[in-house]
């Protein structure tokens, strides 16, 4: 992985981490919140597509589209299954879990399935990354605490492996396309943002408690301007440059690169939100940059 690549994936990540701590603010209107940025994304990326798509850089056609449907199907299960996890395991135990087996689940793929052939320093990188990862998203047991039922880490692990699923399924997915079917990771997600949006839309008309999410939808409008406005648009700068970067350097290293937005993320709550742990914290964020060393050199 070129140095450059590697610039693509890390700004992603930090702008990752912040609309993270923005999306934080919006709390119990999950569907809502995640329709209405999702929508507000997909109104802001409209032009730029008009304009790929009329200048004749990029061909709007029917592969493109499907691509992007697919696409947009597997972040929405990603996100439905996220919510669910966190509604019947410990936080705790359902982040890491996914966070941790998306990028490995990707890299066994991509290595066994789709030729890649990483540089033994990148895979041992890219483990030490995921190593990293799992040290700072470790909140140890406070004093009388009660530990976690085994009951509630196998509900978590079992909801952490399929949210992981999930994320692997997208990585791939999105890496194919921006590889063989789009010469723009731009336009692709400009579509596949509009193809969630409209999904989305659809579900809070017909599906149950639809009136419910159309009153949150309605709440975060009027009183989440400023935290929708922020991950409109920064998650989308966070996730093109990832497509960008999986057209110049193999899927295998940049899905666990990207998940240095969960240490950045971790240290931006501690200076914002005082959260504990630090210490620990900080020996996650070296072990991670001691991967991302290994990954670059390689």
């Amino acid at each position: 992985m070129t140095f450059s690549v590697l610039g693509l994936v890390l700004i992603a990540s930090v702008a990752h981490a912040v609309w993270n701590l923005a999306a934080k603010s919006v709390s119990g209107k999950g569907y809502a919140f995640v329709l209405a940025y999702h929508g507000l994304s997909a109104v802001l990326l409209a032009p730029v597509a008009i304009v790929l798509i009329a200048t004749g850089d990029q061909p709007l056609n029917w592969t493109l589209v499907g691509a992007a449907v697919l696409s947009a199907v597997f972040h929405i299960a990603y996100s439905v299954s996220l919510q669910s996890g966190y509604d019947h395991a410990p936080l705790g135990v359902v982040y890491p879990t996914a966070r941790g087996t998306g990028p490995v689940v990707t890299i066994i793929i991509a290595v066994t399935f789709l030729g890649e052939r990483p540089t033994l320093a990148e895979v041992a990188g890219a483990f030490v990354v995921i190593a990293g990862i799992a040290v700072v998203t470790v909140r140890p047991r406070a004093i009388g605490e009660n530990p976690t039922s085994g009951s509630g880490l196998r509900r978590g692990l079992a909801w952490g492996g399929l949210i992981g699923a999930f994320i692997a399924c997208y990585t791939l997915w999105d890496d194919f396309a921006v590889n063989h079917v789009s010469d723009s990771p731009l336009l692709y997600f400009a579509v596949s943002e509009a193809c969630v949006g409209l999904v989305m839309a659809a579900g809070i008309v017909t599906l149950p408690g639809g009136g419910a999410r159309r009153a949150d939808f309605r709440a975060v409008l009027a009183d989440h301007k400023r935290a929708l406005v922020t991950v409109a648009i920064l998650s989308p700068v966070a996730y093109v440059l990832v497509l960008y970067a999986m057209q110049q350097a193999p899927v295998a290293l940049v899905a666990p690169v990207r998940e240095t937005s969960i240490i950045i993320g971790t240290l931006l709550a501690w200076w914002f939100f005082g959260e504990k742990n630090i210490g620990l914290k900080i020996v996650g964020a070296c072990v991670v940059v001691t991967g991302i060393g290994l990954i670059a050199l390689g």
